[in-house]
Parts: structure tokens; C-alpha cells; sequence
């Protein structure tokens, strides 16, 4: 159904040019990184100011119309995609940092910020913000889908470094939920319900994010395994050892292979961990030394170590870049993307096993991993124009995350649930799912903020 013409004026008039109903901005806003899919929104928004958003969502709902949240649009389980039409708030212009507190460690922003130019406004403070989930996602959206990435093992995901919110409820109400303090007993934990809640709850028009040291010294390495259980057994090691690691990471022989030929590297097509060590130089040298004795032992070999933050910067774009590269084994292709997380007593044979499932369908899907928490990722090529090829896929993806769910793990480990997940929230969660349900319906009797997403359909 088109928009309400009175919403169009109203919005219209709120906004002139930043309220868009053209066909250039609504296809812009209907794209996902993967292989979900939906119509474009019935108009685009774009507020820059916390006020224009409630105004927004006032509006929306006195006419029942949907209103979806959007950061970078770098999601990958189709979060963001008006699914059930509506309005989309791209929440780019909100770019601002408000007030950087370096003796409180803690840092407030837009939530159109993304987490690179955080850290470049940080930097001649000592300080920088942590999370690390590859692309340049913006803050908002991060905490909404309670991202992580590849230095959660040490500082953290999203739940454990955003410390208050900004929040423009259903209604159009704002709301302010945390403090400053460094904790609190104060009632209901509201800034770690809406962390994760996708859009579904309410929109995040500001964080209050906990910041970190920079390291006095760091130390990056890359190096090879005969195969993808001595690698894997390494990771097991290390963090039961106690080495305090800043960054584990696994990439498998078709990641390898996938790097040089999107790069031109001349990696060793074989199993890799990539890692790296935050402190003093004296800490570093002897975690850096106690691995090496571990990853020895484990059978590793061709230590490569970036001795320049340009050598370790290449290293991390290059990990980064596993997602887009690896599209270069089967060019054409779209992915499947799976995102198991399983205690650490079950990530070497939850890899191995999610490995030979795939040889077995015989698809390609390189493996890749933030390991020192258990979180694994295969990224399953397959042709968009096969209907039979992506329904194979997304049942092995299901029957990855059953098996996660069955030595207990979860569905996801960080890329949170949108479209692609919801199917599995009944297995994950059982009666606890509809006990969310009943949360959105308190909050969001109308279901206008983000539907079709996260929760149980309403009967």
C-alpha cells in the first residue's frame, strides 16, 4: 500500500528534501550484503536530530506505518530491509561525537557514527573504542545487533561496552536508559534489553560507549597448520592456558587460497590463525613467546610476524576482507553465511564437522572464525539464480546451527537475528521466545518499528 498522503505531507514538511519517496534513494535502502532480499521501503527518511526522529515515529505510528532503522547497511541477515514497507530512517546524518571524557574512559555519540571515525576523533586522546566487527559499521547499528568481531575475546562485544542509550520509543517517547557510573542496581536492566533488539523496540538515537587504553606494545603473527584440527586445538589451548590474547583468528585453506587470489598474496593454502597481543613490551614478548611454544607443539609453522602498524594493518584488512574475498572462488556467487557460536570444548569438532558436511554437499564454503570465543563463520557460495542450490544451503546452515544449539551453543554469534535467523528462535530459546514476543507487544502494541524481524509473528 502507498504511504498515507497526510503522512507524506506531514513528513514532507518536517524535512523537505531529507524525506524521499523517489525510486533512486528506496533501492538504495533494499539491498543486503547477502542473499536476502526485499521490496524497497515506501520512503526514506533522513533525521538529524533526535527531536526529527521522534517526530518521525509519532507520525509513523498515528498512521500504522512501519519505520525501519538503518545504519550502513552492512548487516548480513537482512535486518534493515523493509520487509513490510514502510519508512526507512537512515541515521547517516546523525555522524556527530558529543563529548569524549578521557579521565571517565567513556565517549557519547550519534548513532550514525561508524566505529573508524570514532577511533580517528580518539586518537590523540590515548584511548580508543574497541569493537572490532570488520566493516566500518556505524555505532548504532552495532549496538543494535549486539555486534562483536575479532578483539571481543579480549575487551568485549557491544553488551559489554555500551553504558547508556538515547532511545525514541513507539510512541515517539524518549527515553534515556543507563548511567555514567561504572554500575548500578537500579531496576531493570533497559540499555542491555535494547542492545540486540534490532530496531524491534525502539530507535537508538544516542550511545554512551566505554573506551580502552591504547597498548604500549603490539605484536601481530600469522601462521600455518597441516589442518583445520591442529589449528583449531591451538585456539583451545591458548585460551585455557590463560594467554590474554587481544585477537585469535582462524581462516581455513579455501580462505587462504581466496586471499591470494583476490590479493596476490602467496599464502600456503592451509589452515591459518592470525593473532595478536596487546600490553607492555615485556607482556607482550612473553605472551607472544608462551604461544609460540603452544602453536610449536600444535604443529604450526611459518610464524609470519608484522613488526609495523602498517605490516599488522595489512594483516587485520586483509582478515577483514574474508567476507568480499571470498567471493573470488566462485565469482557470480552470493552467500549463505553462518554464525555459530559453541563453548570451547566444542569448537574443534563443531569445525571439523560443519567442514565435512560441506565437502559432502559438495559446496564451496570457506571457514573463518573469531575461535577464541567459540564463534565460527562458513560463508556458502552459491548461484542466485538457482533456487535448488540456495535452499541447500540454507539447510545445511540450519542444520549448523541445530548442532550448535545441541552441545550448548547459539544460532548466532554476533550477527544477530533479522530475516535469515528468526526460524530458529523457537529452537534456541523455546518459551523464552514468546516471552520477547510479549516484550514487543508492551513496547510496540501497533508492531510498527521493524516488523517480520527478531520476534514471533503476533497471532
Amino acid at each position: 500500500m502507498p504511504l498515507p498522503e497526510s503522512l507524506v505531507s506531514d513528513l514532507s514538511t518536517l524535512l523537505g528534501a531529507r524525506f524521499a519517496t523517489g525510486r533512486g534513494d528506496r533501492e538504495q535502502h533494499a539491498a543486503s550484503e547477502s542473499f536476502h532480499t526485499a521490496p524497497p521501503p515506501d520512503a526514506v527518511a533522513y533525521p538529524e536530530t533526535t527531536a526529527e526522529v521522534a517526530a518521525i515515529v509519532k507520525a509513523c505510528a498515528g498512521a500504522g506505518v512501519p519505520v525501519i532503522a538503518w545504519g550502513t547497511g552492512t548487516s548480513l541477515e537482512g535486518h534493515a530491509l523493509a520487509s513490510q514497507g514502510g519508512v526507512t530512517l537512515n541515521m547517516g546524518r546523525m555522524n556527530r561525537v558529543l563529548d569524549i571524557r578521557p579521565e571517565d574512559m567513556q565517549v557519547t555519540v550519534q548513532p550514525g557514527v561508524t566505529r573508524e571515525a570514532l577511533n580517528a576523533d580518539l586518537r590523540a586522546t590515548g584511548l580508543f573504542f574497541s569493537v572490532d566487527p570488520g566493516a566500518d559499521a556505524s555505532l548504532g547499528g552495532m549496538a543494535a545487533t549486539r555486534a562483536s568481531g575479532t578483539t571481543a575475546v579480549r575487551y568485549g562485544t557491544m553488551r559489554d561496552n555500551v553504558m547508556a542509550l538515547e532511545v525514541v520509543l513507539a510512541d515517539g517517547q524518549i527515553i534515556r536508559t543507563g548511567s555514567r557510573a561504572a554500575k548500578s542496581s537500579a531496576g531493570y536492566d533497559l540499555t542491555a534489553l535494547f542492545v540486540g533488539s534490532e530496531g524491534t523496540l525502539g530507535i537508538i538515537t544516542e550511545l554512551t560507549l566505554r573506551l580502552h587504553g591504547q597498548p604500549e606494545q603490539v605484536a601481530s603473527a600469522v601462521c600455518g597448520f597441516a589442518d583445520l584440527r591442529a589449528a583449531v586445538d591451538c585456539v583451545t589451548m591458548t585460551i585455557q592456558s590463560g594467554i590474554p590474547m587481544a585477537r585469535i583468528e582462524f581462516v581455513d585453506a579455501l580462505t587462504a587460497r581466496a586471499f591470494n587470489l583476490k590479493s596476490g598474496t602467496t599464502l600456503p593454502e592451509t589452515p591459518h590463525l592470525m593473532v595478536e597481543f596487546h600490553g607492555s613490551e615485556s607482556a607482550v614478548a612473553q605472551d607472544a613467546e608462551n604461544f609460540g611454544e603452544i602453536a610449536r607443539d600444535c604443529g604450526a609453522s611459518g610464524f609470519d610476524w608484522a613488526t609495523t602498524p602498517e605490516d599488522r594493518a595489512r594483516l587485520w584488512r586483509m582478515r577483514h576482507g574474508a567476507y568480499h574475498a571470498a567471493f573470488a572462488l566462485r565469482p557470480g556467487a552470493v552467500g549463505v553465511v553462518t554464525d555459530v557460536c559453541v563453548p570451547m570444548s566444542q569448537l574443534a569438532d563443531a569445525v571439523e564437522r560443519a567442514a565435512s558436511e560441506i565437502e559432502a554437499a559438495g559446496m564451496i564454503g570457506p571457514i573463518v572464525g573469531h575461535v577464541g570465543d567459540g564463534n565460527f563463520h562458513a560463508l556458502l557460495l552459491v548461484d542466485p539464480e538457482a533456487p535448488d542450490d540456495i535452499a541447500q544451503a540454507k539447510q545445511l546452515a540450519r542444520r549448523m546451527a541445530q548442532h550448535a544449539l545441541t552441545v550448548g551453543g547459539t544460532i548466532t554469534g554476533e550477527h544477530g537475528v533479522g530475516i535469515g535467523k528468526r526460524s530458529l528462535m523457537q529452537d534456541e530459546h523455546g518459551g523464552g521466545w514468546q516471552v520477547m514476543g510479549a516484550i514487543k507487544a508492551a513496547m510496540d502494541p501497533q508492531n510498527i518499528l521493524n516488523p517480520g524481524k527478531l520476534v514471533p509473528d503476533r497471532a
